[in-house]
């Protein structure tokens, strides 16, 4: 009797890390290619970029399935020929990933029948570089040999993308490979390279959301950033300080809850003093009304006195 495996969805973390990026990519496709592919870039006509529905690729032997994350239909410049990019991320080391990708491609492949250019961008923290090709060898020959373009974030160098305009690099330069102790500056240059875009607000609250998914400053550390941003230019200052900010967030709620206790606690003073108000006029002791409203005496006398 044949026995089917039973489909089941993959809910690790990085579910939620393939979501983020696949809407990083498709919002700022051109500049993602252009950034970090700058040779596929020039074939490109991105006046006709169309997403395909996402594809679900079962793998039976597994037993599971999984979603592609972002498959670009494009158009060549000068050419009438279509181009397919598929773009993976991936946010955890599997050894088998470059089998992966070739699957995918052959899955991808056999149903649209069209080139397919196949990206990977890696952002785990992994010293080795990850392969880029998956081979396929017989005794006789080399039957085949795939391979697909990469990202691999660790190992890129911050530092060379804060001088770029692209939203897409500043969205990655989260993920790059900075010291615990570059933290604070890395935040700072990525508000400070969002000043520079000219993007709308909500193009502009998903980056700094996509940011703080993956660097997310301590408390200690965002008054450190706020000392250097009075350091900065006064007109760079004035544009940076406008910006989204955990810091300045965080001290408004500060300040929202302390101003709520402090209005209660007003209510009770004041409550207490029109009971205490009422005793006295109805010729209660000041002593009896201290104890009953717990007031100070010498409030209590002030009100006696009125």
């Amino acid at each position: 009797m044949l026995t089917v495996p039973i489909i089941q969805e993959e809910k690790a973390d990085y579910m939620k890390h393939d979501r983020l990026t696949k809407k990083l990519i498709q919002e700022f496709f051109e500049e993602f290619i252009a950034e970090f592919f700058p040779n596929l870039h020039p074939y490109i006509d991105f006046s006709d970029v169309t997403f395909l529905e996402q594809e679900v690729y079962m793998d039976y032997l597994k037993g599971d399935k999984r979603e592609i994350d972002v498959l670009a239909e494009v158009k060549l410049h000068h050419e009438d020929k279509i181009l397919h990019i598929h773009t993976e991320a991936q946010s955890t080391h599997e050894a088998d990933f470059p089998e992966r990708m070739f699957l995918y491609f052959s899955y991808l492949y056999a149903k649209h029948r069209k080139p397919i250019q196949p990206i990977a961008v890696l952002s785990y923290n992994r010293k080795e570089e990850v392969p880029t090709q998956f081979k396929i060898d017989t005794p006789t020959q080399e039957v085949l040999q795939f391979s697909y373009l990469k990202l691999q974030l660790k190992h890129k160098n911050w530092k060379e993308y804060i001088e770029s305009n692209n939203p897409a690099a500043a969205a990655l330069i989260s993920q790059m490979g900075y010291e615990e102790h570059e933290r604070v500056q890395v935040k700072l240059e990525f508000l400070r390279m969002i000043t520079r875009m000219k993007i709308n607000p909500a193009q502009l609250e998903f980056l700094y959301g996509y940011f703080e998914t993956y660097l997310n400053l301590s408390e200690e550390e965002e008054k450190q950033m706020m000392e250097k941003m009075e350091k900065l230019p006064e007109e760079e200052k004035e544009v940076v300080m406008q910006l989204p900010n955990s810091y300045f967030e965080r001290g408004k709620e500060e300040g929202i809850e302390k101003g709520i206790e402090k209005g209660i606690e007003k209510g009770i003073e004041k409550g207490r003093k029109e009971i205490a108000a009422e005793l006295l006029a109805k010729g209660m002791s000041t002593r009896q009304v201290v104890e009953i409203t717990k007031l100070t005496e010498e409030d209590v006398k002030k009100l006696a006195d009125k």
